[in-house]
Order: structure tokens, then C-alpha cells, then sequence
């Protein structure tokens, strides 16, 4: 099979568990961002990253370096186009990259918008994936 888009195979193919139709909100982007970690996710949803979305977004992909400020605002931000049961993907830098955001400091922001930290996964040689999902509630 052959494509002109950058081959997405390697250690982030199938790691998100993105699925075919799935609206997934890209934030955070800069020119360090991973190309072969955006076609993957693409490929995965069958679609293309939206900056700005129309629907509520069931997953957001979200790159965030330490110089971008405070994590916990930017979490928060995120949430704004998030459907009820979506997720963040939150992509950093890997330790000793350029950018490396600290665990504890992924921890607190996340506590502190809301959210909680459930699994994180190597998606690239520069890149580490974080998932954030909002508590389960007691509401039926």
C-alpha cells in the first residue's frame, strides 16, 4: 500500500486507541510537534485534526511544552470544546527533550482541571502521551 503522507508505523501505531469517525480537536501545535504521531492519530479517525470544532470533540490532542505557560489553564481550555465523555490525549516532550514537562507537574494540572491521569503511553522517539479522563461520577 503506498501513500505520499509520512508512514505512521513505529511505537505510537495504535497506542491511543482512536477510532474510525471519532472528532478529535488538535491544540498546542508548533512545528515540533510529531508529524508521523498527527498522520497516525488521521489515519486512525479516519479524518483530519480540527483546530476549531463545530461539535463537541470527543478526544483532544493536545502538545504542551513547558515554556507554554501553566499547564492547569491550558487543561482547562481544553475542556471547552469537550464532549461529557471525551479525553485529552496530552503530548510532552520525553525526559531530555526540549520542553520535558515533569510527571508531578502533569499530575497537579491535571487534579486541578478536573481530570485524572489514567494511562500513558510512548508514541514517538521525542514524544510521551498522557490520557486524561474527567472522574466517573456517582450522578445514574
Amino acid at each position: 500500500m503506498s501513500s505520499s503522507r509520512p508512514e505512521a508505523e513505529g511505537p505510537g501505531d495504535n497506542k491511543l486507541g482512536l477510532t474510525s469517525g471519532q472528532v478529535v480537536q488538535e491544540l498546542g501545535w508548533d512545528e515540533d510537534a510529531d508529524e508521523n504521531v498527527r498522520v497516525m492519530v488521521e489515519d486512525s479517525i479516519d479524518g483530519e485534526l480540527f483546530e476549531e470544532v463545530m461539535e463537541a470533540a470527543e478526544v483532544v490532542l493536545m502538545w504542551w511544552r513547558d515554556s507554554d505557560g501553566d499547564l492547569a489553564d491550558g487543561l482547562v481550555d481544553a475542556l471547552t470544546d469537550l464532549a461529557e465523555d471525551g479525553y485529552v490525549w496530552l503530548m510532552t516532550p520525553k525526559v531530555g527533550r526540549e520542553g520535558f514537562v515533569d510527571p508531578t507537574d502533569v499530575a497537579e494540572a491535571a487534579v486541578s482541571a478536573g481530570l485524572s491521569v489514567t494511562i500513558g503511553v510512548s508514541v514517538s522517539s521525542d514524544w510521551a502521551a498522557n490520557k486524561l479522563v474527567r472522574p466517573k461520577s456517582g450522578r445514574r
